[in-house]
């Protein structure tokens, strides 16, 4: 058996990822939204400062800097000054925010549905496993 080539993989994965996302930019756009501020907004909960956003998304912090800024600008969040910490800002996503979140989530979700449905169920489950198995 010959060895596989991990940048094919990686380039299949990464073209799979743009190929959804391209697919409901536009629509996502119609939101308000660009897509890696969509990205931002859904992991404002769970990660609600700056800077955790900052490492969770990859991105530099004068990036999410400016995302926050626009967002908040768009009524998608609020940017308070933490009680546990004065010196850090607490981000909360708006109801204007989440409803915008979760009709782009669902955009993405459902575009990505279409591609694994390509796969039986086996297959998805499988695929599942693997992801998993290579994010942990």
């Amino acid at each position: 058996m010959s060895k596989i080539d991990a940048t094919k993989i990686w380039s299949l994965n990464y073209r799979l990822v743009q190929s959804v996302i391209t697919s409901v930019a536009a629509d996502i756009a119609e939101l308000g939204l660009e897509v890696k501020e969509l990205f931002l907004l859904a992991e404002v909960d769970e990660f609600p400062h700056p800077a955790e956003l900052a490492t969770v998304l990859c991105m530099p912090k004068p990036t999410v800097t400016v995302y926050v800024k626009k967002l908040e600008a768009a009524g998608f969040l609020r940017r308070e000054i933490d009680p546990g910490d004065l010196r850090r800002h607490r981000l909360t996503i708006t109801p204007a925010g989440r409803q915008a979140m979760t009709r782009g989530l669902a955009l993405l979700s459902t575009a990505f549905s279409a591609r694994l449905s390509r796969l039986t169920v086996v297959q998805q489950g499988e695929l599942k496993s693997l992801l998993q198995k290579l994010s942990g």
